[in-house]
C-alpha cells in the first residue's frame, strides 16, 4: 500500500519503519528527532546493501521523497551507485567552489545583473561598494570558506556610522552568496545571519552631504557662474542647482525635452526615479542658461554633452565639487550634486513655502496611496514663483545676465574666427 500523510503523521518514535508501496526500498523511519526518509538498495558496484538519506518528514513531503527515490533508482538501473555519484558531485562542486573566489563570483553576478539596470550610476555603485568594503578582506577567499563571522567583520566598520552604505553593501554581498548557493558552490548563505552578530542599527538614515542653503549664492558666484563656452560641467551644475533636479536628469537632458518658449522642461517617465513623467518650471536664469547653450550648438541632442559628445559622467560633477572643496553640512566631506536638492528643500521650508509645492518641485512620490490617488495635477504654474524665488536666491540676476552676454559674445567671435 502507498504511504499516506495520515500514516506518516501518526508515527511515533518507537514504531517500526514504514515502507512505501510506490517505490521499491523507500521507507520512513521514526526517531526521537523526527521521521527520516531512506532508500534501501543494493549497490551494483560493491554488491552490498546501502541506505541513502532523502530528508525528513514533513519538510520533505511524500511526493518529494518518491521523486528523489525514483531518481536514484534510475541511477541504479544505469549501473551506478547513487551515493557514490552524489559524493563525486559534491567533491567536484567543492573543487569548483575552492577555485571560485568571492571577487570572481561578484564580478560574474554584476555582469549578469547589469543589463537589467537602466541607471548607469547604480551599475557602477553596485560593484564599487564591494571593491571598497568587501574585496580587500574577502575578495581572494573561496566561496565555501566564507563564514558569517567573516561577513560581519566586513560590515562592522560601517554598520553604525554609515548605515545606508552598510545596508546596500550587505544586500550586494547577499546577492553574490545567494547566487553561489543557487549554483551549488556553498551549502548556505552566510550573509543571512549577520544581523544577529552585529549590533542593532538605530535606523537613522544616512543623507548625502548637502551645502547649507545660505552658502549656495556665494558658492555659485565664486565657482559656477561665468563659465566659458564648452565648460559643460559648470553649466550642468548651475542648471542642476536652479532646477533642484537630480544629477542623472540634468546630465541626460535633451533639447526635445525643453520648451524654451513656454519655459518648461518635461522629463519623460523612463528618465525619472519614480518612473513618472515630471515637468520643471524654468526660472528666468535657468531659461537664459538654456537659451545660451542652444545658441552655442554644442550638440544636436544633448543639452550638456561631454567633450566627446556623450552624456556627462556623474563623476565629472563629483570631481568638480571635490576640487573646489564645496562646503557641506557633513564634517570632513564635500557637498554632493544630489545634496543641492536638500539645500533647496531646506530653503523652501524656512521661507514658508507649502510642503506640497516643494515636494512636487523635487518630484517626490506621495507615500500615502489614498492621498496619491487624488493628486491629479502637478501644480506647475503655482511652482513658478517658487522656482523664481529660489533662482533669485541662488544667483544675482545682473551677474548672470552679464555672464550670459559674455558667453554669447564669445560664441559669436569663435564662429566668426572659424568662418575666416
Amino acid at each position: 500500500m502507498a504511504l499516506t500523510d495520515k500514516q506518516a503523521r501518526a508515527l511515533r518514535p518507537d514504531d517500526k519503519p514504514v515502507f512505501d508501496g510506490k517505490v521499491t526500498g523507500l521507507f520512513l523511519a521514526p526517531t526521537k528527532a523526527g521521521s527520516k526518509w531512506t532508500l534501501r538498495f543494493t549497490s551494483p558496484i560493491t554488491g552490498k546493501r546501502r541506505d541513502a538519506g532523502l530528508g525528513t518528514y514533513p519538510e520533505t513531503s511524500i511526493a518529494d521523497a518518491r521523486e528523489k527515490a525514483l531518481a536514484m533508482r534510475r541511477i541504479l538501473d544505469a549501473g551506478d551507485d547513487p551515493i557514490e555519484q552524489r559524493n563525486r558531485e559534491r567533491e567536484a562542486a567543492s573543487i569548483v567552489a575552492a577555485a571560485l573566489t568571492f571577487e570572481k563570483a561578484a564580478r560574474e553576478v554584476h555582469a549578469e545583473l547589469k543589463p537589467s539596470w537602466r541607471n548607469e550610476k547604480h551599475q557602477n555603485d553596485w560593484i564599487r561598494s564591494l571593491e571598497a568594503y568587501v574585496f580587500p578582506k574577502l575578495g581572494a577567499k573561496s566561496l565555501d570558506a566564507i563564514t558569517p563571522a567573516d561577513c560581519a567583520d566586513v560590515l562592522r566598520p560601517i554598520w553604525l556610522d554609515k548605515q545606508e552604505t552598510a545596508s546596500r553593501t550587505r544586500q550586494r554581498m547577499h546577492a553574490v552568496m545567494q547566487w553561489a548557493w543557487a549554483h551549488g558552490h556553498v551549502a548556505a548563505n552566510p550573509v543571512t545571519v549577520v544581523d544577529h552578530i552585529l549590533p542593532k542599527q538605530t535606523g537613522k538614515k544616512e543623507h548625502q552631504p548637502a551645502m547649507p542653503w545660505r552658502d549656495v549664492p556665494e558658492f555659485v558666484k565664486d565657482h559656477v557662474v561665468g563659465f566659458k563656452q564648452g565648460e559643460g560641467t559648470r553649466a550642468a551644475l548651475l542648471f542642476l542647482i536652479l532646477t533642484a533636479a537630480r544629477s542623472g536628469e540634468v546630465r541626460g537632458a535633451t533639447w526635445s525635452e525643453l520648451d524654451l518658449d513656454a519655459g518648461v522642461w518635461s522629463i519623460p517617465a523612463e528618465r525619472m526615479k519614480a518612473k513618472e513623467a515630471h515637468r520643471v518650471a524654468l526660472s528666468a536664469p535657468a531659461l537664459a542658461l538654456a537659451k545660451t547653450l542652444k545658441e552655442q550648438k554644442l550638440h544636436e541632442t544633448l543639452v550638456f554633452p561631454s567633450p566627446r559628445g556623450k552624456v556627462l559622467s556623474d563623476m565629472v560633477l563629483t570631481s568638480f565639487l571635490r576640487r573646489v572643496e564645496a562646503k557641506s553640512d557633513t564634517p570632513e566631506r564635500v557637498a554632493t550634486a544630489h545634496g543641492f536638492r536638500s539645500s533647496f528643500r531646506d530653503w523652501a521650508s524656512e521661507h514658508g513655502y507649502a510642503r506640497d509645492l516643494a515636494e512636487r518641485a523635487l518630484a517626490h512620490t506621495v507615500a500615502n496611496k489614498v492621498e496619491a490617488a487624488y493628486h491629479r495635477t502637478d501644480l506647475l504654474e503655482q511652482r513658478r514663483p517658487l522656482m523664481d524665488a529660489w533662482a533669485r536666491h541662488v544667483v544675482d540676476a545682473g551677474l548672470f545676465e552679464q555672464a550670459a552676454r559674455q558667453t554669447a559674445r564669445a560664441t559669436r567671435q569663435s564662429a566668426l574666427a572659424s568662418a575666416v
